[in-house]
């Protein structure tokens, strides 16, 4: 149990504005992680390991791409109990998004929006900390936890040559990567989600798939690859998606990132603002997509659900749906570490 409940440091943050808030927490954790002061809000790690696309995770509940985009708190974030944390969006270059103000809370809905822009510090900066994430002897990685790197393309790198950005990704990235992801489908980046269409995500799975096997060869390991998409998707667009990772080659999927629907939160405060809507109203969105993708793909094939898990039952309705593993982000905002362990009891095989 941590010291430190998150209901007694949530006014403050939510009294902030969302982006200060997040910057705030993401420095706090990189400052005080591996300290004395990391029992604030550390908690054991519900143990229930599971095995997907070869790899052995110490539970099924993990940490979302985009709130820790630098990678520069993984140790901090770990000890929250997760089994494993996905983090990115990187591109090759530093970059510094969309212009401010890009994050609003829609508190009545327990949702946000962001029109972040994948901003980073870029590759270099990144696999710094993934680096210093590896050697740290007592750290998350250390005690079992796996390490998803998630990789996009710069926003001034034309979609015609979006391929290079991605390989440059994979280049980087594969050596320190339990698994990695491929994100075509943020709504913050001008054209990225047509990466989705049929010809196009096919001629970019190819290169990928392609460069993959030579990486393999020259490192000696073949790292997991996913896919992550988008749950603005219809039946059929979801079983061209399902039809092309396989032909393909690619290990898994991940379903979904954030909505551009507003029916859920039409009226309220902020709900005009441009962006992806995460939190609670993605849920049944994304778990309509998980159910299309599974009936697509068979069973065996690994997805991860993501999308509105604001409590344990939220958890459970991924697995249902036909997700192997399910990860968190807008949830934690709201919740805090409590749910990393509520999900993961809820999720927990007996």
């Amino acid at each position: 149990m941590s010291l430190l409940p998150y209901a007694l440091t949530r006014p403050f943050l939510f009294g902030l504005d969302p982006e200060a808030a997040h910057d705030l927490t993401m420095a706090s954790l990189a400052r005080l992680q591996n300290t004395p002061a990391m029992c604030l809000w550390r908690q054991p790690r519900v143990a229930d390991p599971v095995t997907v696309a070869g790899l052995r995770f110490p539970n099924r509940v993990g940490l979302a791409a985009g709130l820790d985009k630098n990678g520069q708190a993984i140790d901090g974030l770990g000890a929250m109990g997760f089994g494993f944390i996905e983090v990115g969006t990187v591109t090759p270059l530093a970059q510094p998004g969309n212009p401010k103000p890009r994050m609003f809370r829609i508190t009545e809905k327990q949702a946000l929006i962001n029109r972040l822009g994948f901003n980073n510090q870029g590759l270099a900066a990144f696999l710094a900390n993934v680096q210093r994430a590896r050697s740290s002897r007592d750290g998350f990685l250390a005690g079992g936890g796996l390490l998803g790197l998630n990789i996009g393309k710069n926003a001034a790198t034309p979609i015609e040559r979006a391929v290079d950005d991605y390989l440059l990704g994979l280049d980087g990235v594969y050596a320190h990567a339990d698994y990695i992801t491929v994100n075509i489908s943020s709504p913050n980046t001008q054209n990225l989600r047509a990466l989705q269409s049929d010809a196009a995500l096919d001629a970019l799975l190819s290169a990928l798939q392609a460069r993959r096997e030579q990486l393999a060869q020259q490192h000696g390991k073949r790292v997991p690859m996913f896919v992550k998409i988008a749950p603005d998707l219809d039946e059929t667009q979801v079983g061209v998606i399902a039809a092309t990772l396989q032909k393909n080659g690619i290990d898994g999927v991940i379903a979904t990132n954030t909505t551009i629907a507003r029916d859920a939160v039409q009226g309220l405060p902020h709900a005009s603002e441009a962006g992806g809507l995460s939190g609670g109203p993605v849920l049944q969105a994304s778990n309509r997509v998980i159910a299309q993708l599974r009936a697509a793909l068979g069973p065996g094939y690994p997805i991860i659900g993501v999308g509105g898990v604001m409590s344990g039952a939220d958890a459970r309705s991924k697995r249902e749906a036909g997700a192997d593993l399910v990860q968190i982000y807008t949830g934690l905002i709201y919740r805090g570490p409590e749910l990393v362990k509520e999900a993961a009891l809820a999720l927990k095989t007996r």
